[in-house]
């Protein structure tokens, strides 16, 4: 048999979320546990979208879990470059292969014709999908779009008919339609790969044996062995691992839950704490055991032990479970010299000092003026808003589209975030004095703080949104009715 390799390929377009630590946890722990190798690689075709900031969170988050890549962009290894924008050239000479082979064909429609489309099939009841109309070109027709530079992407062929077997390691066999599937846009109008060209090839060449990943991925399946068949290459071994769930089975979401694995490091959770939570999710050790290490896991796993039950990630466990790691683990000592660590480390603690230097007196004002640097969530309430110049379904709308502002910002630091909010404060028409007011609140729990731009730079992204999360819910948050308003609302904007 050859060497187990598996692998995690996180985009880089935001905050490194806890599904993708969960699904690299179990790509690891089963490469480690077969003697294997466990990659790392970066799919940051959405150039739009990727950021080198937001890759170097991921693996700095990644990282501080404890879990470990043999090869990765920051490790190197004997099939790189690990980046897929670093790949380019690759992917087009595959996506032309497959045209050659007859397996895929040039498709020239503009977003406005495919809209169109997509809008006659709606009205008309059917399924919203490519109707294949460009394999009604005839080759002459092709060549001479093709001479002219007329735009083209490159979609793969699929059966009109028939059902594909998908096996999955841990759901045996899933059959899936042809029918419900698309042809798929594998090469885009600006050369670069869609996510499933790029997935198979890089799958391929980097040896991938085990895909591991997420069962939101199983309706694209068909699509990926298709391909596999179409390169006449072999197929690695599938497995579609249950999605995280809100405590009220709802699909894990920062709506309703903080998503963001920097959140749970701001908050001053241990990271062995947030790992074994990790791998209780669908998982259980042999001895049913709630508290064990990553070395633990790996040395006693079982992909076969994994449940399909859609895993509940609840705070309030991980909390409980993080007291007991935090009291059975740590000496005094230790738990001393982690919290100055955590909370009083020089690098936190000097963007702290010039901000509080100038309102206190003698050093027992400290925890006064600067206490909500070193918490987690605010107990605000909706009195703590009541001297708001606003009335109230603007101070909510104000707080709302503030978080919504503050979730789509790509750089964090203090003149984007002023920036930021100063226009939605115009476009709205409040007074930028009235619309920060709220947010004094929300971030540090008073109206007579230090600047508040200052401190949601320092205290960072994923502990201020979730600060203003909690705002938001303590106001009443938007009924579904407004929700649905504000959203057409604030994309106007």
């Amino acid at each position: 048999m050859s060497e187990v390799r598996t692998r995690i390929a996180p985009s880089p377009t935001g905050d490194p979320h806890v599904g993708t630590a969960y699904i690299a946890l179990f790509n690891m722990a089963f490469a480690q546990k077969m003697g294997g190798k466990f990659i790392l690689r970066i799919e940051d075709t959405d150039q739009t979208r990727s950021t080198p900031e937001s890759e170097k969170m991921i693996l700095d988050a990644m990282r501080w879990l404890g879990l470990d890549w043999a090869e990765g962009p920051d490790v190197g290894g004997p099939y790189g470059p690990y980046r897929q924008s670093e790949r380019g050239d690759i992917y087009a000479d595959y996506a032309k292969e497959l045209v050659e082979k007859g397996h895929a064909f040039y498709a020239f429609e503009t977003s406005e014709e495919l809209d169109l489309m997509r809008e006659e099939q709606k009205a008309q009841g059917q399924q919203q999908k490519y109707d294949g109309r460009a394999l009604l070109l005839s080759e002459d027709e092709i060549q001479a779009k093709l001479d002219a530079g007329t735009p083209y992407v490159i979609r793969m062929k699929i059966p009109e008919e028939g059902t594909c077997v998908v096996e999955d390691m841990l759901r045996g066999q899933i059959e899936i339609e042809w029918s419900q599937v698309d042809m798929q846009v594998l090469l885009k109008a600006d050369g670069m790969p869609t996510y499933h060209l790029a997935n198979v090839v890089d799958d391929h060449l980097m040896k991938i044996t085990h895909v591991i990943r997420g069962e939101e991925w199983i309706n694209s399946a068909p699509k990926h062995i298709l391909l596999y068949q179409y390169f006449d290459w072999e197929m690695p071994t599938l497995c579609h691992m249950p999605l995280l769930r809100n405590p009220d089975k709802s699909k894990l979401s920062k709506r309703k839950n903080p998503t963001s694995i920097l959140y749970y490091q701001r908050m001053g959770y241990l990271p062995e704490a947030v790992i074994n939570y990790l791998g209780r999710m669908g998982w259980s050790m042999p001895d049913e055991r709630e508290k064990f290490t990553l070395d633990e896991m790996v040395e006693n796993f079982d992909i076969q032990r994994v449940s399909l039950g859609g895993p509940v990630f609840d705070v309030e466990k991980l909390s409980w479970l993080n007291g007991t790691w935090i009291r059975e683990n740590l000496t005094h000592d230790q738990f001393a010299s982690k919290f100055v660590d955590w909370a009083l480390n020089p690098e936190y603690l000097m963007q702290i000092l010039p901000l509080i230097i100038p309102r206190v007196e003698k050093f027992s004002d400290v925890a006064d003026v600067a206490g909500f640097f070193l918490k987690g969530l605010l107990p605000v309430t909706k009195e703590d808003f009541s001297s708001m110049k606003m009335e109230e379904e603007t101070l909510r709308k104000a707080m709302q589209f503030s978080l919504w502002k503050l979730e789509a910002l790509r750089t964090w630091e203090k003149d984007e975030i002023f920036s930021a909010l100063k226009e939605l404060a115009q476009a709205l028409e409040v007074k930028p004095k009235d619309f920060f007011a709220p947010l004094f609140v929300a971030i540090s729990g008073s109206t007579a703080s230090v600047s508040v731009f200052d401190s949601m730079a320092i205290l960072g992204p994923d502990l201020s949104r979730a600060r203003l999360r909690t705002a938001v819910n303590a106001l009443g948050g938007p009924s579904k009715k407004e929700a649905k308003r504000w959203e057409k609302e604030f994309s106007n904007l």
